[in-house]
């Protein structure tokens, strides 16, 4: 399937704002064009609680600045933020339910006295992963309080830009390696990106476990690295004893891939296959980039892919 026309992605994260504009095949995204800039101290800040824009002119300014660079007519654009100003969640519920609508009622009556914010204030999105004969289903659950994705897309719209879908750039970073990701029933999925750490776990092909950690300054060296991998894993393991993993992906740095390899390797017993993603986009004549940048872009590619 071809894209109806060139997609436009953007991500907002710890190092900065990368945009990236992609054309071709669904099945293998080409690059068009890419530009990447970084915000001045105290732009942005990310909370899950308070509006992320302390500087909105200067953020604007900045977005106008690098769309412009990018020499392409699409203004509808899919933004990719951390996972880290929302809230992610797997839970399993007891009942079907007869409505998209009811479906988050009940959702948001389960989560009420579990999350650090008023659950009636944020923007509620799910996704149902699996329904048994008997009811009970479980769902992929993802929140973000009203005033913090509210204030993005103002500013974007101010910036001339048409936002159209909003993601975690945990799950951007998947839809970018999804086609060789879904060939793997039971796996393990790390990346080691923008200053965050993500494990996702998938079970029969489904989601089965989620976790994000930031890593602050400083903080993802080896030792780090090692204790949360292995921390999540055995909090898996103690939850799901009867379930195991046969294959493990990662994607890193170009620095840290081997010495993250060494790690996935001595914890999980497998040998973890790095995902590179030179092999999961082409680029158009005449495009630049070396290795680190591409990789770089990853979370604005996947979050283009999503205007299919």
């Amino acid at each position: 399937m071809l894209f109806a026309k060139n997609a436009v992605g953007i991500e907002i994260g710890n190092d900065g704002l990368k945009m990236a504009v992609i054309g071709g095949k669904s099945i293998m995204p080409r690059l068009d064009a890419w530009q990447s800039t970084t915000l001045p101290a105290e732009t942005v800040r990310f909370s899950h609680r308070e509006a992320n824009v302390l500087n909105a002119p200067v953020f604007v300014s900045k977005i106008r600045d690098t769309y412009i660079r990018l020499l392409t007519g699409t203004r509808r654009v899919s933004l990719s933020l951390p996972d880290t100003i929302g809230q992610v969640r797997l839970l399993e519920l007891e009942t079907r339910f007869k409505s998209r609508d009811e479906g988050a009622d009940i959702i948001r009556w389960k989560l009420k006295k579990s999350l650090p914010f008023d659950v009636n204030e944020a923007h509620l999105d799910y996704q149902v992963l699996t329904e048994t004969d008997t009811g009970e289903i479980a769902v992929l659950v993802s929140l973000i309080m009203r005033q913090v994705v509210n204030q993005y897309e103002e500013l974007l719209l101010e910036s001339g830009l048409e936002p159209v879908r909003i993601d975690f750039t945990s799950f951007n970073l998947y839809r970018l390696y999804s086609r060789r990701l879904e060939l793997a029933e039971s796996s393990v999925v790390i990346s080691h990106y923008g200053g965050m750490l993500s494990i996702l776990i998938f079970h029969d092909g489904v989601l089965d476990f989620y976790r994000v950690k930031e890593l602050s300054a400083g903080k993802g060296n080896a030792s780090t690295l090692f204790r949360e991998i292995n921390s999540s894993l055995l909090v898996y393991r103690d939850t799901k004893p009867a379930r195991t993993f046969r294959e493990v992906f990662f994607m890193a740095p170009q620095e840290e891939a081997e010495p993250l390899r060494q790690i996935i390797a001595e914890i999980c017993a497998l040998e973890p296959v790095l995902l590179d993603v030179g092999q999961f986009i082409t680029r158009r004549e005449g495009v630049a980039f070396d290795r680190q940048t591409l990789y770089t872009l990853a979370a604005a590619v996947g979050a283009a892919m999503r205007a299919l």
